[in-house]
């Protein structure tokens, strides 16, 4: 007994003591204030939430846009105005680029071969070109146009048919419409080939499955020391639900390299991106392109598409359900600029449907915070920025800052009528898809299909609330994983008007 209390006594003793020293090396390394961290769990208790991005903006207002918290053994430097989002994002973009691996990625060996966490090196760049010049591209999304108004149409026709299987009046769930023409649209633009029912399904479950378990709070990103133990299951978990969408890959790739071989139909070129990378493999080799680095970089362009847009889609519903005069102002533009047309195109002129987008994007933050890995010490605004520390720019903070925006909480679109910024990352009050060197890679495919579904669905439909939703409101409460979407998905009553 008298040996176990001198073993514990030794124990809190050093934690004690490591306590001190991280506290005085804080001191002369000169971090950025923030809120006095506890022994061991540093300030885990002050973001507990599955919402840290509103925990993050309450701590800032008291400790300022700038600010470091620790959460376990990691120290995080919170950058939460525009200001100090320029200098992380421009100023120090070279030094700041780096990623820390949620233990979660881990699964399927995922992180190591993940064009959003790999290192900012040789394969990380030309996995990024590979998306910007062979995906992503104006000529190459030019030449998708047909395949976007494919997905456009059948998401109308889907919309159609759930109106028509429930009883009159009853509601159905808009967001499921919209993943099954994402979903769609992302999977002939990789492999040339559609998604039939069952599939979309599968891949629904999975892609919210694995959202979830992305962002979950997990002790093993808090204490490292205990990763390989994955006491909360999480990496497991992740690995079943990745291993789903890989065997899927994993087929499309094999059978278009039986094809090649022989020489059949199957193996023909399509110029599509599975084309693009198993051309890479033979010319470039292994050490760029192998059958990891392709399911790899091919599931985080599928989920991360299909989340981004069917969540935004979703928002945008919301709120316009919830502001019948935005959403007359809008219908009456769709019916003057489409007439009789049933579906949004990229180059109609619909600024009011723009500035629509925009403010959905400002209010509800697709991807809220934006982390990134310090790969050299830099100083910003007086403060030591330490090598290894990760800095997160919480957008969500940004895009709600009073000094930036007019009643920053309501839904305004006109604001954007008169204020000219765009998504490209170049406006730091306005980033939606991040900026730097870790802009948001399916930006193009994004601010194209945004408009282009969403206006869609309200020249094509009425839409209402339901009874309930209209006595006590639509649930606006926030879900975070890979996205921010809704907790709870949004129903609404379909009528079609074309």
């Amino acid at each position: 007994m008298f040996f176990l209390l001198v073993l514990a006594s030794c124990f809190l003793l050093i934690l004690f003591s490591s306590y001190v020293l991280g506290m005085l090396a804080d001191a002369r390394r000169r971090l950025p204030p923030g809120p006095m961290p506890l022994p061991v769990i540093g300030n885990l208790l002050h973001v507990a939430s599955w919402l840290p991005h509103r925990s993050l903006a309450r701590l800032a207002e008291r400790y300022g846009p700038l600010m470091t918290v620790r959460l376990g053994t990691a120290v995080v430097i919170v950058a939460s105005s525009p200001s100090a989002a320029r200098e992380v994002l421009r100023t120090h973009n070279a030094s700041i680029t780096g990623r820390n691996a949620p233990d979660a990625w881990n699964g399927m060996g995922h992180a190591a071969n993940s064009v959003f966490i790999l290192p900012p090196g040789h394969r990380w760049r030309a996995l990024r070109r590979i998306g910007t010049e062979h995906l992503l591209s104006p000529r190459q999304l030019d030449g998708l146009r047909p395949v976007m108004r494919g997905a456009v149409d059948r998401m109308l026709c889907h919309v159609s048919e759930m109106a028509a299987a429930v009883s009159a009046g009853a509601p159905v769930e808009v967001g499921r419409a919209v993943f099954a023409a994402m979903a769609d649209l992302q999977w002939r633009a990789m492999f040339s080939s559609g998604l039939d029912a069952a599939t979309t399904r599968e891949l629904h479950a999975v892609a919210r499955e694995a959202a979830l378990l992305a962002l979950k709070p997990n002790v093993s990103d808090f204490f490292p020391a205990l990763a390989a133990l994955d006491l909360q299951g999480i990496r497991r978990s992740m690995t079943r639900q990745l291993g789903k969408v890989y065997r899927l890959i994993d087929q499309e790739i094999d059978q278009r390299r039986r094809g090649r071989e022989a020489g059949s139909v199957d193996g023909r070129e399509k110029d599509d991106l599975l084309d693009v990378m198993l051309q890479m493999c033979e010319v470039d080799g292994a050490a760029v392109m192998n059958q990891d680095s392709m399911r790899a970089f091919l599931t985080d362009l599928f989920l991360a598409a299909i989340d981004t847009v069917s969540g935004a889609i979703e928002w945008a519903m919301a709120e316009l359900l919830q502001n019948p005069e935005t959403m007359k102002k809008l219908k009456e533009e769709l019916s003057r600029v489409l007439g009789s047309k049933e579906h949004v195109e990229y180059s109609d002129n619909l600024p009011y449907l723009q500035a629509v987008v925009k403010e959905t994007l400002r209010l509800h933050a697709v991807v809220p915070l934006a982390p990134n890995k310090v790969e050299q010490t830099v100083e910003i605004q007086g403060y030591t920025i330490p090598k290894g520390s990760t800095v997160i720019v919480n957008l969500w903070a940004i895009h709600h800052n009073a000094q930036v925006w007019t009643e920053p909480d309501k839904f305004i679109p006109e604001r954007f009528l008169c204020k000219e910024v765009n998504f490209q990352g170049m406006d730091f009050e306005f980033m939606p898809f991040s900026a730097g060197r870790r802009i948001c890679l399916g930006l193009p495919l994004a601010t194209r299909m945004l408009p282009a579904l969403l206006g869609s669905l309200l020249h094509r439909f009425e839409w209402t609330l339901p009874e309930e939703a209209m006595k006590i409101g639509v649930d606006m409460s926030e879900k975070l994983g890979l996205t921010m979407s809704m907790a709870t998905p949004l129903q609404a009553i379909v009528v079609k008007t074309l």
